[in-house]
């Protein structure tokens, strides 16, 4: 028997929190060994858009960071997290972890995973993008990050915002690698 998945989740204070605890529960489901970073703003939109404080949601991640803890496992690529999400991922994250700006947990685990080489995926948050917003993705996208807006699929006829979110993070999930995501498939017209 394999242990379970060590996943990174990192929440950051961009509009869309619903992915970033959506990951957590579905990932949980599924087993695998979740580790949760949050940003001080991230904080304050979970509260704002969910109603969630700061402890309930760390009850859905098996293991909670503090973003300053630069010391925690998570931090080092000996510790073998298979791959990291950031759901929603601002644009000044993404500037950050762009450039190499590890000056918090969240931002030094996702370099861990681009200098490990392991799949790391921001669900990025912004619009209309700005030139350094799209300069930004295309360097973490060479050094071999996914930028993944949580764009949704209306082929699929989705009847709420909760489809819609499920329909994203089951992609997500499928693009971390962990067994049992089940996206929706396109089957032609």
């Amino acid at each position: 028997m394999s242990a379970a998945p060590a996943i990174i989740v990192g929440i950051t204070g961009a509009s869309g929190a619903a992915y970033g605890v959506r990951l957590l529960e579905r990932l949980g489901e599924l087993g695998a060994d979740t580790h949760l970073v949050v940003t001080p703003s991230g904080v304050i939109n979970v509260h704002h858009e969910l109603g969630l404080s700061r402890d309930e949601l760390a009850a859905k991640a098996t293991h909670a960071w503090p973003v300053g803890d630069i010391g925690a496992c998570i931090a080092s690529g000996s510790f073998g997290a298979q791959a990291m999400v950031v759901a929603p991922c601002t644009m000044k994250s993404l500037a950050a972890i762009a450039h190499g700006f590890g000056d918090n947990l969240l931002t030094r685990a996702a370099d861990v995973m681009l200098k490990e080489r392991r799949r790391l995926v921001l669900m990025v948050r912004e619009t209309p993008f700005n030139l350094a917003h799209l300069r930004n993705m295309t360097a973490v996208t060479e050094m071999g990050g996914v930028v993944f807006p949580p764009l949704p699929a209306f082929y699929n006829k989705p009847q709420s915002i909760a489809e819609m979110v499920d329909d994203t993070v089951e992609r997500v999930i499928e693009l971390l690698g962990v067994t049992g995501a089940t996206p929706r498939r396109w089957n032609g017209l």
